[in-house]
């Protein structure tokens, strides 16, 4: 009985992380914060399932205020919420967990802020050495990237689609970022991811939740492609 008690927390957690699958939509730098969650709740309409707030360019107040609000709108539709790079501002707002990189919070440090439910998702860029790692140290999912030439990151270090099909070893969810569409998300999922990590495609469109619902939709609930590849 003890040892099932002490489980209960790690199985939260993995259950949390299961449900990346499909649209992860990382947000824009926005200063306008009205618009962000507006925005935010039209990817969530379009079957994003997990939502990054990521902004490089707030300063601390503008970014509390804003993950607050996030924070609010994804729980409200049944969303996974991510804040990236910030485990201590991901805690602040109840988020269900965080995401860092090589220059942010280690991932035990980032769980001893978030606690044992809370996920931490963790980039591992081109490197599969450094994905292995990351699990062994705790990451509930890992991402690899970039796949394809990015406008957010141009200088980003390119993965290749072969990385992917190895990660299925792996015991996480796998996601990968990096100038993803509804166009080349095909050869991802086909190729084992099991969500991707977008902005452009999505937060960039006329209609958001018409972008997100044409990649979403490209997994089915049990996450397998419903369309042929073009």
């Amino acid at each position: 009985m003890p040892a099932a008690v002490t489980d209960e927390p790690l199985a939260r957690r993995r259950a949390r992380a299961r449900r990346l699958r499909g649209l992860y939509a990382v947000t824009p730098d926005l200063t306008d914060t009205g618009d962000l969650v507006a925005r935010v709740a039209a990817a969530l309409a379009g079957g994003a399932c997990a939502i990054q707030y990521r902004n490089k360019t707030a300063d601390a107040g503008l970014r509390r205020a804003q993950a607050s609000a996030l924070a609010r709108v994804v729980a409200a539709r049944g969303g996974l919420f991510i804040v990236n790079d910030d485990p201590a501002l991901a805690a602040a707002v109840g988020a269900d967990g965080a995401h860092v990189g090589e220059d942010d919070a280690a991932i035990a440090a980032a769980r001893e802020l978030l606690g044992p439910e809370r996920i931490v998702g963790a980039s591992c860029y081109d490197d599969f050495a450094r994905a292995e790692a990351a699990v062994a140290a705790g990451a509930d999912y890992v991402a690899f990237g970039s796949f394809f030439a990015s406008s957010v990151k141009p200088g980003a270090r390119r993965a290749g689609v072969e990385l992917l099909e190895r990660a299925a070893a792996l015991p996480v969810p796998v996601v990968a970022i990096g100038g993803i569409d509804a166009h080349n998300a095909r050869v991802l999922e086909r190729a084992g991811a099991d969500a991707v990590a977008v902005i452009s495609a999505v937060f960039g469109a006329p209609d958001v939740a018409a972008a997100a619902r044409a990649i979403a939709g490209l997994w089915d609930p049990v996450g397998r492609p419903t369309g042929p590849i073009t």
